[in-house]
This record gives C-alpha cells, sequence and structure tokens, in this order.
C-alpha cells in the first residue's frame, strides 16, 4: 500500500511539475513580449524596462487589441467605484489619456500618463491635471469646467461617502479654490512650504 501511495505521489508530482512548467513557459513567453520602441518608452517615461513589460501585461490583458476605447475605459475604471456612478469622470480621464484625441488610448498614451501621475515632478502633474480640468482645451480652467470635474469626482465616490456631503459641497469646493487668483499666490501660500511647487 505504501509503495502504490509513494508512486501515485510521484506521478502526481511530475504531472504538477509539468503543468507548473507550462505555466511558466507561458508567463515568460507573455513577459517577454515586448511593446514596440520599449527603450524609447524607457527614456521617455520615469519605467524601467521590467515595470513596462508588467504594465504591458497588464494592459494587454484588460485590452487585448492594443487600445482601449472610451466604454472600455468606463467599464474598467467603474470597477474601482462600485458605489458611485464614475462614468462622468471616466469620460473626462479619458480625454486627458487621449492626448492625440483619436478616440482610442493606446499603451503608450496609458503609460505617459501614468508616469507622470506616479513619478513626475509637481510641475508635470500640475500641467497634466490642468489638461484634465480643462474641458473645452482653451487654455484656461473656468468656474464652470471646475464644477463639471468636482461634481463627477462627488458622483464617483457615492452617497457612502463619511461626513455625508450635501448636494451643494462642489459648488462650495470650487469657490474656495477660485480664491487662489495665481500660481504666485499658490505658491506662497503658507501651507506649501514644505512642497517644492517647481520640481
Amino acid at each position: 500500500m505504501g509503495l502504490v501511495v509513494g508512486t501515485f505521489s510521484m506521478q502526481t508530482k511530475q504531472v504538477n511539475y509539468r503543468k507548473d512548467k507550462a505555466d511558466d513557459d507561458l508567463e515568460m513567453t507573455i513577459v517577454c513580449h515586448r511593446p514596440e520602441g520599449l527603450d524609447q518608452m524607457e527614456a521617455q517615461t520615469n519605467f524601467n524596462k521590467r515595470e513596462l513589460q508588467v504594465l504591458y501585461r497588464g494592459f494587454k490583458n484588460e485590452c487585448p487589441s492594443g487600445v482601449v476605447n472610451e466604454d472600455t475605459f468606463k467599464q474598467i475604471y467603474a470597477q474601482f467605484f462600485p458605489h458611485g456612478d464614475a462614468s462622468t469622470y471616466a469620460h473626462y480621464l479619458f480625454n486627458a489619456f487621449d492626448t492625440a484625441h483619436s478616440g482610442s488610448i493606446k499603451f503608450e498614451d496609458f503609460v505617459t500618463a501614468l508616469s507622470i501621475l506616479l513619478r513626475g515632478s509637481i510641475t508635470e502633474k500640475l500641467q497634466w491635471t490642468f489638461n484634465l480640468y480643462d474641458i473645452n482645451r482653451d487654455g484656461y480652467i473656468n468656474k464652470e469646467e471646475m464644477t463639471d470635474i468636482v461634481r463627477a469626482i462627488y458622483d464617483m465616490m457615492g452617497k457612502y461617502t463619511y461626513p455625508v456631503l450635501k448636494n451643494d459641497a462642489p459648488k462650495q469646493h470650487v469657490e474656495a479654490f477660485f480664491q487662489v487668483t495665481t500660481l504666485e499666490s499658490f505658491k506662497s501660500d503658507k501651507k506649501l512650504n514644505n512642497t517644492n511647487i517647481d520640481n
């Protein structure tokens, strides 16, 4: 009986080993697949080759065609905010990622924006965020645009925020923001003394 169990265990281990090896080979194939221009993307972003490969694998997993349209982007983004309506904010975010205004986001668009948002300088982050808020792309952010974005953020957060937000909260926050009139006054704000805005 012990011999049979031992033989069975060895056969099971061999089968599992073959399966694991096949999984490893498949994963290596996926990991080793590099998007065109990997060296160029590494030079243009704040990600190394390995990070770019991991990001590309995730992007291709969600978007096998290599591009994502706005509807798919909204579906993916909504998964992160199940208690709210993320569709309007996802629309604005999609437009900020789609710098070519082509109606789709390629991996290069995605990784460039992600690089700025995660590892960019303060100035780069401010510029990217400005482009997000400048809905009509006229080079200015007016109160209506700011209110639209802030309202979309509140809608995305849903009704389960704490403390509970009043209906006029987006407007109140926009009014408070517009009291800061220039970048110079923003830089001189005492709350930001420990932050170097020029990075």
